[in-house]
């Protein structure tokens, strides 16, 4: 899967994307990520990337014009392959495990990192296929969504995680299941002790322990 990734600020994916997981991943060719700067589509020699909003108001707005050749250029290269684009935006849908799982059976996905007060509501109504939010609050831009994005879709990939088995019975793979909790050495540590039923080798009590353990309602903070 190739992920394309446009905004002003390219440096701030670096340290993320080359550590554990994501890294090896794009060294395997599981993954590509491409980063593209949205000043390189820009069509002045200012390199304006935002403008004043109609009608006025604080803040700045993004402009629709590198945003659309930015886009043009990168559907250019993709060319027939399965393809979404996806605009972050605090008014978009609230992203979960499901829209995961929906985005990973694309071959290539778009994002757009907004800025400032916005991004010009043309790009929601004709460049973008869904506007995406990560939760009900704002940021100052889309940058740390699509990392979420990338990070949450990837390693829903074959041979991304080192063991298959990791992703099919975690939290989230159902609606309102959390997965039980999770223990390793020591067997106690000050007065806190490992559940003894985990110690047992008792593997049908063990798993009923699990059952027991992994189903909540996601709006229990327990």
């Amino acid at each position: 899967m190739k992920f394309d990734i446009i905004t002003i600020f390219p440096e701030i994916f670096g340290s993320y994307f080359n550590e554990s997981i994501l890294k090896r991943a794009q060294k395997n060719n599981l993954i590509e990520i491409k980063i593209h700067n949205l000043r390189d589509f820009t069509l002045d020699k200012h390199k304006t990337t935002d403008d004043t909003p109609y009608g006025g108001g604080a803040g700045m707005v993004m402009k629709i014009e590198p945003i659309y050749e930015s886009i043009k250029f990168i559907k250019l290269k993709v060319k027939n392959k399965k393809t979404r684009t996806i605009l972050f935006s605090a008014k978009g849908k609230k992203y979960t495990q499901s829209d995961a799982k929906r985005l990973s059976k694309y071959d290539n996905l778009i994002f757009i990192c907004g800025r400032y007060e916005g991004v010009d509501e043309r790009v929601a109504k004709y460049l973008a296929d869904e506007e995406i939010s990560v939760g009900d609050f704002v940021l100052t831009g889309g940058e740390i969504p699509a990392m979420i994005l990338v990070d949450s879709i990837s390693r829903l990939l074959p041979r991304v995680l080192g063991n298959s088995e990791s992703t099919k019975n975690e939290s989230h793979n159902s609606k309102n299941y959390l997965e039980h909790s999770q223990y390793t050495k020591p067997e106690k540590f000050l007065n806190w002790k490992v559940p003894e039923i985990l110690l047992s080798g008792n593997h049908k009590k063990i798993e009923e322990w699990r059952k027991k353990n992994s189903k909540f309602k996601a709006s229990n903070p327990k």
